[in-house]
């Protein structure tokens, strides 16, 4: 089929690029930019230009393709409301392209957008209709697009990783190499769920192969990765020390990131595993921090 990709030049579009093609589909790729459509073409796709700021170039591209997978997002975390409120805008426009077709569309989301108790991983069935992270907003776009006869699921991301970027965790590496430190919170027990480029890519090509309206797939390699060791493999790497910082201390560390650094983010994707036949094959997250590359470790 031809599938409309969002993102198709980013960290995890540009994977889900060769993986769609080497399945036998064709892509049409979103780009705003003439570099970027320089990738694509090499890459065997075609080129839908667009950006997210126009919603309407993003509907007019859903509206060619038998599928669409939503990978793009706005990640400055400085804006992050802002950033959610826009996807949820482009959500509902190229929902509104959709509406009745019976095409699938898959978007995208984060795995503790499914948080229940305290201390209990994520699950695919849950969905936290009131949590604080403005993240939500794609998910309630998602239902409210579903509401109008589109069959929508959503693929929900740990920290997805490789030696280039590490989720969240690469902005953090920013800051501990600027603070001259790497720090975790209290005794960093809090975790963080994770997944290979890769491995995540492949699941995107699964989900939308087996779609199914309405369900949520974690895209969840490990469960969780404590804040403590994810800190020390850090240092490790970037040859500085690691403490521990008291709650107080955290906003000055971290700033606009703070909110992220005390979530306790574990996600389990036992069902996703199970519902797919999705095993997740790429390094840890520990080995691909550990393994950074240089240009990313270049602390000094």
């Amino acid at each position: 089929m031809q599938v409309f990709l969002t993102g198709a030049t980013g960290y995890i579009g540009s994977r889900i690029v060769p993986e769609l093609i080497a399945a036998g589909h064709e892509v049409l790729g979103l780009t705003r930019s003439d570099q970027g459509a320089v990738e694509l073409a090499r890459a065997g796709a075609k080129v839908h230009r667009g950006s997210l700021e126009d919603p309407e170039t993003l509907a007019s591209g859903a509206a060619q393709a038998d599928a669409v997978i939503h990978t793009a997002f706005d990640h400055d975390f400085s804006n992050f409301l802002a950033n959610c409120e826009k996807d949820r805008r482009v959500i509902e426009a190229m929902g509104d392209a959709l509406a009745g077709s019976g095409k699938p569309f898959l978007i995208t989301s984060g795995v503790g957008m499914g948080n229940g108790a305290p201390g209990e991983p994520a699950t695919e069935q849950r969905f936290d209709r009131d949590n604080v992270n403005p993240r939500r907003l794609s998910e309630l776009a998602g239902e409210a697009v579903a509401a109008k006869g589109v069959s929508v699921a959503v693929v929900r991301l740990p920290q997805v990783h490789d030696v280039e970027k590490q989720g969240l965790l690469t902005p953090m590496i920013e800051v501990a190499r600027a603070r001259g430190f790497s720090a975790y919170v209290g005794e960093g027990k809090e975790r963080w769920s994770a997944a290979h480029v890769d491995d995540v890519a492949r699941l995107f090509r699964m989900a939308l192969e087996q779609h199914e309206p309405g369900v949520r797939y974690h895209a969840v390699a490990e469960e969780g990765v404590s804040s403590r060791a994810v800190a020390e493999a850090v240092g490790q790497r970037l040859g500085i020390p690691v403490r521990s910082l008291s709650p107080e201390e955290v906003p000055g560390y971290y700033g606009p990131l703070a909110p992220f650094a005390s979530m306790d983010l574990p996600a389990s994707s036992e069902w996703t595993r199970r519902k797919l036949g999705w095993q997740p094959t790429g390094p840890s997250l520990l080995s691909d921090l550990q393994n950074m590359n240089d240009h990313m470790a270049a602390a000094h």
